[in-house]
């Protein structure tokens, strides 16, 4: 006893994810199907001036 309020919840989840529209982006779709590579844009943009203390780097060995 004691899982009314887990499985209504779970009930109230299931129900949104079916019924709700959504964003279908029909051709990622297919890319991703089909296992080819799909490009999202991606929200952290890579940063060059960034440096690894620990990347080995050959120019210092020498």
């Amino acid at each position: 006893m004691g899982r009314g309020r887990a499985k209504a919840k779970q009930t109230k989840v299931a129900r949104e994810l079916k019924y709700s529209t959504g964003s279908l982006d029909p051709d990622r779709l297919k890319a991703e199907l089909a296992g080819a590579p799909v490009s999202t844009p991606s929200a952290v943009e890579e940063d060059d001036d960034f440096v690894d203390p620990y990347a080995d780097d050959e120019d210092d060995e020498r």
